[in-house]
C-alpha cells in the first residue's frame, strides 16, 4: 500500500529475480551464503579493470568512445546510450505514441513492458504467439522480447520484419527488446533499427554480467532517439558505467569465447534438469525454463538450501539461472535431489502428483 490506497494487480510494479536481501531475511541465511539463480545474468562477467581516478572526478562526455564502440559492435549508427534498457522502457509510451491505443505484448514476457504501458494510460492486450498476425491490424504498437524472457521463445528476424511493415504502414510500431540476444547476434534486427517505427533495445547487464553498471541502448531513427533523450535528460550515464561499457563491447576475444561457455553451460542445465525430473519447456543461454504444478514447492525446498530461483504464477513455473563455478554446479544438483526427495516423501504426496517418471 501506498499512502494509504490499496494498489490492484495491474497498478502494483512488477516483481524480478535478484532480490536476495528480502530472500535472506525471510529464510534466515545470510546474504553471502545464497547461490542466485533467479536473474538470468551470466556468472561469469566481463571482467571489469582497475577505473581511472578521472572518470569519477568529470562529468560524462559524449565523445568518450562509447557510442563509436556500440555503433560497431550493434552494426548500426544510430545508438542511444541509456541507464539499462529499463530507462528507455519506461519512457518509450511517451514518446513513441500521442494518445491512447492498443499495446499488444506476449501473455507471459518481461512484465516491465505491460507495466510502462499500462501505467501511460494505453491498453494492453496480452497475446500468444499464434495470436500476434490476427491482432496487428488493431494495435498502435507491438512489443516483442526476444529471445522471449522467460519461455526462451525465439522469433526469426524476417517474422518481425514481416509484423514491423505490416505495422509501419499504418504508423503503428514494433519494439524489440533484445536483452538476452547477444549470444546469437544473428537474431538481432539491430542492423534494421534505423527503420521508421521500429525499436531495438539492448542491455550489457545479461550478457556480460554488468547489470550494476545500469548500461543499455536504445535503437531507432534518430529522430525518435532525439525524442528520447529529450524525455530522459543529460548524463544518464555515469562517467564509470561508460568507461567500462566502451571497454567490453570492443573485447571480441572476451565476446567470442563467452558465447561458446554460455551454450555448453546452459546444454548441462538443462540436462541436469531433466535427470532430476524438471524436463525445461524453454529457455536460452543464460536461463532455463521449467513449467510444473510444483513450481511454488521446489522453490521454497531450494530456498531453504539458500538457493534462489525465479518463481512465476502463471503458468506455474520456476526459471533458473547459470551457477557460476563448479562448486556451484554440484551445490545445485545436491539441492535437487534432496528437494525431489523430499518432495516425493510419503508426508507429501499431495505435492508430488505430476511428477515425471
Amino acid at each position: 500500500m501506498t499512502d494509504g490506497i490499496a494498489k490492484t494487480a495491474d497498478e502494483r510494479a512488477p516483481s524480478h529475480g535478484g532480490q536476495l536481501r528480502a530472500a535472506a531475511a525471510c529464510y534466515g541465511i545470510p546474504v553471502d551464503q545464497w547461490l542466485d539463480l533467479s536473474t538470468g545474468i551470466n556468472p561469469q562477467s566481463w571482467p571489469v579493470p582497475h577505473l581511472p581516478a578521472q572518470v569519477w572526478q568529470r562529468l560524462p562526455e559524449d565523445e568518450d568512445g562509447l557510442i563509436a564502440a556500440a555503433q560497431a559492435y550493434y552494426g548500426t549508427r544510430d545508438v542511444l546510450p541509456v541507464a539499462g534498457s529499463q530507462a528507455a522502457i519506461q519512457a518509450l509510451p511517451k514518446v513513441c505514441v500521442d494518445g491512447p491505443g492498443r499495446v499488444g505484448v506476449l501473455n507471459l514476457a518481461y512484465a516491465e513492458h505491460a507495466y510502462a504501458w499500462r501505467r501511460a494510460g494505453h491498453v494492453v492486450v496480452p497475446l500468444a504467439v499464434d495470436e500476434i498476425d490476427a491482432a496487428l491490424p488493431t494495435l498502435a504498437v507491438l512489443v516483442i522480447v526476444n529471445p522471449n524472457n522467460p519461455t526462451g521463445v525465439c522469433f526469426a528476424p524476417e517474422t518481425l520484419l514481416a509484423w514491423h511493415a505490416q505495422l509501419a504502414a499504418r504508423n503503428a510500431w514494433l519494439i524489440v527488446d533484445e536483452a538476452f540476444v547477444d549470444t546469437t547476434p544473428q537474431r538481432s534486427l539491430a542492423h534494421w533499427s534505423p527503420r521508421p517505427r521500429l525499436v531495438v533495445l539492448r542491455s550489457l547487464g545479461k550478457f556480460f554480467g554488468l547489470a550494476g553498471a545500469r548500461v543499455g541502448f536504445a535503437l531507432a531513427e534518430q529522430v525518435l532517439l532525439e525524442r528520447l533523450a529529450n524525455q530522459l535528460g543529460p548524463w544518464t550515464l555515469a562517467g564509470p558505467a561508460r568507461l567500462v561499457a566502451q571497454q567490453a563491447l570492443v573485447d571480441r576475444p572476451w565476446q567470442d569465447a563467452t558465447r561458446q561457455r554460455l551454450a555448453q553451460s546452459t546444454q548441462r542445465l538443462a540436462d541436469l534438469l531433466e535427470r532430476s525430473g524438471l524436463v525445461p519447456a524453454g529457455g536460452s543461454a543464460l536461463f532455463q525454463w521449467v513449467v510444473t504444478p510444483r513450481a511454488t514447492r521446489l522453490h521454497e525446498q531450494l530456498a531453504r538450501r539458500a538457493i534462489l530461483t525465479r518463481l512465476f504464477d502463471v503458468p506455474l513455473s520456476l526459471r533458473f539461472g547459470l551457477p557460476g563455478d563448479e562448486a556451484d554446479w554440484q551445490r545445485l544438483g545436491i539441492a535437487l535431489a534432496e528437494s525431489m526427495a523430499t518432495m516425493a516423501a510419503p508426508n507429501c504426496v499431495i505435492e508430488s502428483i505430476g511428477m515425471r517418471d
